[in-house]
């Protein structure tokens, strides 16, 4: 069993043909089913079973998925570090970021960064928090830029300031005795648009009041509840930060004025993976000031 026969395998498991693989591997079929089939005879197991349209893995074929995926990206990792070693100052940082962490990063001391080693290369991957913790475990990122509140107990963390979540609205639903500010009791009965991950939030924040909020809409990005709220279908709650990339001209913004609805962006990497020294160097640059 070597690398190029687990490459090909998990190919086959995600595509679920043989013939999607092959092309998705830029590689003949053939090929391909041979060193399946080498895999299976080597192992002694059945893999895949092969339909006349779809290739369904079989219990067996389940766990060396996982465990291909784990070896795979650990390989990965091993060349990062290797090459890091190496280059000392040169290389590739790659960080997951989510979209409302836009705000905060990137920021001057990130540029200040760049200019203290200019010959490094940053690679964005995208996603929300959840999707950048999958990355973080599959070796993808070298750390993650994410949004509280998230489960901590296996990440090293680094904070940014506290900040507090926004309403935002258009003239017509514009509500709040406050010039800047707005509280859960003048939002109870309005139609509210949140980001997915922040609902059990918000709803324990309104209880805590004895208030029950109305969630017309729920969604899975801060650009999408910006969206929607700018075409009038309800007041978004964003965190503060993200209007910085917004550009919200044309809405009304006011700070909720709920201790509990605060968030923070976070730089976090696995305490049990190897961080190589690009990105350390990366995070004991904020060692001295973490509001960033």
């Amino acid at each position: 069993m070597n690398l190029k026969q687990l490459k090909y395998f998990m190919a086959i498991a995600e595509e679920r043909q043989i013939t999607a693989a092959a092309k998705k591997l830029h590689i003949a079929q053939p090929p391909l089913s041979y060193q399946l089939s080498l895999l299976e005879q080597e192992l002694g197991v059945t893999l895949i079973k092969r339909g006349p349209r779809n290739a369904e893995l079989t219990d067996a074929g389940k766990l060396l998925y996982k465990r291909a995926e784990q070896i795979l990206s650990m390989t990965s990792s091993a060349v990062r570090e290797v090459e890091n070693y190496g280059k000392g100052l040169h290389g590739v940082l790659s960080l997951g970021a989510v979209s409302s962490s836009g705000g905060v990063v990137p920021n001057l001391r990130m540029q200040e960064f760049a200019k203290h080693y200019p010959d490094i290369r940053f690679e964005i991957h995208e996603g929300n928090t959840f999707a950048i913790i999958e990355m973080l475990e599959k070796g993808i990122v070298d750390l993650g830029i994410v949004r509280t509140p998230f489960q901590y107990d296996r990440f090293h963390c680094r904070y940014s300031a506290l900040e507090p979540m926004a309403a935002v609205m258009t003239k017509d639903l514009a509500c709040g005795q406050g010039e800047s500010g707005i509280t859960l009791e003048e939002l109870k009965n309005k139609p509210l648009i949140i980001y997915r991950r922040f609902e059990a939030l918000i709803q324990e924040a309104f209880a805590e009041e004895g208030l029950t909020p109305f969630i017309c809409c729920l969604n899975d990005d801060a650009r999408t509840t910006y969206t929607w709220a700018r075409k009038g279908f309800g007041i978004g709650i964003i965190p503060k930060s993200a209007l910085q990339v917004l550009n919200p001209d044309q809405l009304i913004c006011k700070d909720i004025l709920n201790e509990k609805l605060r968030t923070q962006v976070a730089v976090i990497w696995e305490k049990k993976r190897y961080l190589s020294p690009l990105a350390q160097r990366f995070v004991s640059f904020f060692e001295d000031s973490v509001d960033w």
